[in-house]
């Protein structure tokens, strides 16, 4: 259990065993962490603002409009628009195991300022290049720069700091920009609607359609019809991570399908994937996955049997 959770142990007040609520307030934002001590169903919960949600203990089975209903586990979290109606199960909740999660809801107008602050770093094409939080839910299952900046924001309401407000303020930013970041580029990988006149878009197409070539960040560049700097520092303010690690992330995802469901060898995989120096491919495999090509490869076959 981490210190933010023992903290806010101490300090809450329990009333009831169903999604009991702790509120702490900043200037721009408000933390809400939700309890639930017994396994129930379809509990309703709504919020007239954009929330970020994000579990802490347990389980929980979330139905959100337009979407299959999904597990929520700790390290994951949701963003969810103003007014979207979460139907949540609680399926593992017991009073000596509770299921706990926070909901941090930001203030409309320091959305709207970072939003804009987004859009002109990442704007190349006036009338197709806005983002914005507000749209539809998107849930982020192992985005570790966003659960870094929440739990510095969870760990900074529950302290007494006196610059608390400003510190929140920065943080919150932080997780706005992460968050716009993550929006973006889910919905560039996955709307084909948008390959025809967004350039980012188009690019994000290309490397994905072209793993195997020897993709620099001038070819691309060019491609997009842009210099490279430009290009280097539009494309890494829209996605969070530079051209590079973007194209290597991937084919690292090629990788994974390839090994899951073919009997190619690891060096196969690699080259297929894109990668000519199969030392490099595993070196890389676990700096993202956490875990060696053989080590995936074994643990896909046991959950299979």
């Amino acid at each position: 259990m981490n210190d933010n959770l023992i903290k806010y142990q101490n300090t809450r007040k329990l009333t009831t065993a169903v999604e009991n609520r702790t509120i702490y307030s900043g200037d721009f934002a408000e933390l809400n962490v939700f309890e639930t001590r017994q396994v129930i169903e379809k509990v309703s919960l709504q919020f007239g603002f954009p929330v970020i949600a994000s579990m802490l203990t347990g389980k929980k089975v979330m139905h959100l409009e337009g979407r299959k209903a999904f597990d929520f586990f700790p390290g994951e979290s949701v963003v969810l628009p103003s007014n979207e109606k979460m139907i949540i199960d609680f399926p593992v909740a017991t009073a000596g195991s509770p299921t706990s999660c926070l909901a941090l809801g930001i203030h409309p107008d320091k959305i709207k300022e970072t939003v804009e602050f987004f859009n002109t770093k990442t704007r190349i094409d006036y009338e197709n290049d806005q983002h914005s939080l507000d749209e539809t839910s998107i849930h982020l299952e192992n985005n570790e720069e966003v659960q870094v900046v929440l739990e510095r924001i969870f760990h900074t309401f529950l302290s007494d700091n006196v610059a608390k407000d400003a510190l929140l303020d920065l943080m919150l930013q932080e997780l706005i920009l992460r968050l716009l970041q993550s929006r973006a580029k889910s919905v560039f990988i996955n709307d084909p609607a948008l390959f025809e006149n967004n350039r980012m878009a188009y690019i994000v197409k290309y490397m994905k359609e072209n793993l195997r070539d020897n993709i620099t960040v001038d070819k691309l560049a060019n491609i997009a019809c842009m210099s490279s700097s430009h290009f280097y520092r539009t494309f890494k303010n829209t996605f969070g991570v530079s051209p590079v690690d973007f194209l290597n992330g991937q084919r690292i995802k090629l990788a994974k399908d390839l090994i899951k469901n073919s009997r190619m060898s690891l060096a196969e995989v690699a080259f297929q994937s894109g990668f000519n120096n199969p030392s490099y491919f595993t070196r890389l495999f676990k700096r993202i996955e956490n875990t060696t090509p053989n080590t995936f490869r074994k643990e896909s076959r046991n959950f299979m049997e």
